[in-house]
């Protein structure tokens, strides 16, 4: 590779690829990035998903949930996880031929503790993101940047959330406020003032977004997700189940803040099925009833913690995310935030597909990491100072 300081002035093509907190697939983004000035110039090329086989998805998810888990699997599923990665890139350049320069992957979370918690005589805060970066730089001939948490950690951060650079980068405008609300498997925003430099940029996870719906309708229907909100909209929202499960501890905790399957996985959607059989619900008001509640978390977040930092200035309420495609979760959002001054709309009315932005983010990383510049926001994670991310894996 070039010196960083001569390769900044070149244009780069990076794909960035994404395994999120639903444990679904896999997103590669290809970029194009340069610098113009002091700026960067940011160039989304194109996008691909592609599920895991299922066999995959269920040693993921068996991974996430386990008490106690084989070291030997764990490490056979990180190196198939570096295959499928491998395998998704290629598929993609097949479809859109391009020669990159860089990948930079996130990997899929099997863990994430973003607070210091005791463990073995002294406090610790961690985080693993699987996937082995070697098997995709020798199968694409590229450098490939991974494990990008550790190093935000390291400084006192949470590891999380990551994305607000690309949100700061992509989204300023100097009248306009901006909240960039994503919905994965966990629901996170970045909250950008109207003229805002990035150090006035505030991000945090706002708690679950497709993560309890996801896991319902495995339980109940036997499918992976609820398509486009359908078995929501045959629902009722139950309002005494809502109302309890709004209490829970994440939701009052301040920013920064993190969140996953920790706090809403496996045993919170347990609990919250239990809840709704109690209040005699149906199937589909128990998925309602979730749906609700990542839109009531989410606007309790925003007007808790968001809202009283704003002028009064118009706020553009911008989602991404698989979620954006929830078409009950979008009108229980559109209900409740438009009477806070909110006009909703997806990434997509800035050419961003709904389901790329979180690659489009780890291609960015990627480039600021072997440009030896930092890729947190300390203002978003609570890290000390701004951290130079992730580890590079040559060919």
């Amino acid at each position: 590779m070039k010196s960083p300081s001569k390769s900044l002035n070149k244009t780069w093509t990076v794909a960035g690829v994404m395994s999120g907190t639903s444990a679904d697939g896999i997103d590669v983004a290809v970029v194009r990035i340069s610098k113009r000035g002091q700026s960067l110039q940011l160039a989304p090329q194109f996008h691909a998903s592609y599920p895991y086989p299922s066999r995959v998805r269920n040693a993921v998810l068996a991974a996430m949930n386990a008490d106690c888990a084989s070291v030997a699997d764990l490490t056979r599923l990180s190196f198939r996880l570096g295959q499928l990665y491998a395998d998704a890139i290629e598929r993609t350049l097949k479809s859109h031929p391009a020669k990159l320069d860089l990948i930079g992957c996130h990997g899929q979370t099997l863990y994430h503790q973003g607070r210091p918690a005791a463990f073995l005589g002294s406090r610790v805060a961690c985080t693993w993101q699987a996937g082995e970066p070697s098997l995709i730089a020798a199968r694409l001939r590229v450098p490939v940047v991974s494990d990008f948490r550790p190093a935000d950690i390291a400084a006192g951060g949470q590891g999380a959330p990551l994305v607000p650079l690309l949100d700061a980068l992509l989204f300023r405008d100097p009248k306009r406020a901006r909240v960039l609300q994503n919905l994965g498997g966990i629901a996170n925003l970045t909250a950008i003032p109207a003229a805002a430099d990035f150090s006035d940029v505030v991000a945090f996870d706002t708690g679950p977004a497709n993560m309890v719906i996801d896991a319902l309708m495995q339980t109940l229907f036997n499918l992976p997700y609820d398509r486009e909100g359908r078995v929501a909209a045959r629902g009722r929202v139950l309002a005494n189940v809502l109302h309890t499960n709004m209490k829970h501890r994440f939701f009052r905790a301040t920013p920064p803040k993190s969140a996953g399957r920790e706090e809403f996985g496996r045993d919170f959607a347990a609990r919250f099925l239990a809840d709704c059989r109690r209040a005699r619900g149906t199937n589909e008001d128990a998925i309602a009833t979730a749906t609700a509640l990542t839109a009531e978390s989410i606007t309790e977040a925003y007007s808790r913690f968001v809202a009283p930092t704003f002028s009064a200035t118009p706020v553009d309420y911008i989602l991404s995310g698989g979620g954006a495609k929830n078409r009950t979760l979008l009108s229980m959002l559109d209900r409740r935030l438009t009477p806070l001054g909110c006009t909703l709309a997806t990434s997509e009315a800035a050419g961003i597909q709904v389901e790329a932005k979180e690659a489009i983010a780890f291609a960015l990383l990627a480039y600021q990491t072997v440009h030896h510049l930092p890729g947190n926001l300390p203002s978003a994670t609570g890290a000390s100072r701004p951290a130079i991310l992730g580890r590079v894996t040559y060919v």
